[in-house]
């Protein structure tokens, strides 16, 4: 059945779509002909998403933050599903853009941007007049000032309070994002003079879960406050943009996330604004719709666990290593065998100690050759897939076959090597 089939059966769809759901015979036949590791996606998923968004925020508007998915096939899917597309390098914008999303749905959000990224991005502003562009500092404003911008301008706020799953996530209150709250006022002023002033923005982290609703709804408190204030000051503000960060349940156990409940929460928090509500959602969006298959190549004992060696590590699944963070993990060909349940650690072929997908995990004891699914792969995946240890990054392809992304060869990897005797070009001399 084709996706587009499969599309006119769906509404928004289930709260949450655990690992277990996905079809065991189906990921088998595509790892069989793509090889693993892969990264399997279902932009069906992604439509219920972005349909159960837009039911809990009817009024809003949705932008997507397109690091969690890049791929071309999911930009097109999320903004025909009425969503827009926010962006947090020149790279995303030029891959929304090339994807047919219209300057007007295109923001982007310039964190400490190198000039490259500026340039290339007033540039498309250029061709794409409608284009929004979110700045957190002052001397981001004078350097789009200095380049000739001068339309639709958002100011990125720091509200002194963030949330998120790991430290590492958690933007809101860090002095990396925003301009502080007390000094946000002159510098939307003189905004407000030079831009076309778009309104304001902040984002609490990423991965927010209902414990980290009350820091939510603070940060949403403090930029409704802020918005009023600026309206007072006769400074109009088009919208107030929350961020997106909501979480989705990564442990088998863990409840979905209640959208409606957060929605309303956001709502309540804002109060009465002249302008429109926007958030940003990103993993919401993708995390539930993809999956990574990797082969066991390797099983062998260990006093307090049985390791599996796999074909996919830290440069195909980071999150693990980067953040501990927990992936459900299944394997289809144990299913209908009688296997003892063991403690297994799954190991990915990178030397390092962090190189883990899981450790001591209770599972079906592994054998050579069994296909493993590690679900919730669909949002910063793939995305920070890398070529560490000059490894290829994997492929990625569709539930119904199609290729997304191909497989790296090693061809790949070295191509931009220099030969020892040729002449090194200036910066400025790169193609």
């Amino acid at each position: 059945m084709s996706s587009d089939e499969r599309t006119d059966e769906t509404d928004g769809g289930p709260a949450v779509r655990r690992l277990t759901d996905w079809d065991g015979d189906r990921l088998d036949e595509l790892a069989d002909e793509y090889g693993t590791p892969l990264y399997v996606f279902d932009p069906v998923r992604v439509r219920e998403n972005c349909r159960r968004l837009r039911a809990a925020f009817p009024d809003a508007e949705i932008q997507y933050a397109a690091k969690a998915h890049t791929a071309r096939e999911t930009l097109r899917t999320v903004h025909d599903e009425g969503l827009a597309i926010e962006c947090a390098s020149a790279g995303e914008v030029r891959r929304a853009l090339d994807a047919g999303v219209p300057g007007r749905d295109v923001t982007y959000t310039a964190v400490n941007p190198p000039a490259r990224d500026l340039e290339v991005v007033v540039d498309a502003w250029r061709s794409n007049p409608e284009l929004t562009i979110t700045a957190g500092a002052a001397n981001t404003v004078d350097r789009l000032e200095e380049r000739g911008f001068d339309g639709r301008l958002r100011l990125r706020v720091n509200p002194g309070v963030g949330a998120g799953h790991h430290e590492k996530v958690v933007t809101g209150g860090h002095p990396k994002f925003g301009v502080g709250l007390d000094r946000a006022p002159a510098l939307a002023a003189r905004a407000a003079d030079t831009f076309e002033f778009a309104g304001i923005h902040a984002h609490a982290g990423s991965g927010i879960s209902g414990e980290d609703l009350a820091d939510h709804r603070e940060l949403v408190r403090r930029l409704g406050d802020l918005a009023r204030d600026l309206e007072a000051d006769g400074i109009p503000v088009e919208t107030v943009d929350v961020g997106g960060g909501f979480g989705v349940p990564y442990r088998e156990e863990a409840p979905a996330l209640d959208l409606d409940a957060v929605a309303e929460a956001t709502r309540e928090a804002l109060g009465e604004i002249d302008g429109r509500l926007a958030v940003e959602p990103g993993r919401y969006v993708v995390a539930d719709a993809g999956v990574l298959l990797t082969r066991v190549n390797t099983v062998k004992e260990a006093p307090s666990t049985v390791v599996a060696g796999v074909d996919a590590g830290m440069t195909t699944l980071l999150r693990p290593a980067m953040y501990d963070a927990y992936h459900a993990v299944r394997n289809p060909d144990a299913i209908g065998q009688e296997r003892d349940t063991v403690g297994v650690t799954i190991a990915g072929p990178v030397c390092e100690t962090a190189d883990l997908l899981c450790e001591n995990r209770p599972l079906p004891r592994p054998e050579r050759g069994d296909l493993l699914a590690v679900g919730n792969a669909g949002a910063y995946g793939y995305e920070m897939a890398s070529t560490y240890n000059s490894r290829p990054r994997p492929a990625e392809v569709t539930l119904d076959g199609e290729l997304l992304r191909r497989r790296e060869t090693l061809a790949d990897v070295s191509r931009f090597d220099r030969a020892k005797d040729s002449t090194p070009r200036r910066p400025e001399e790169e193609p």
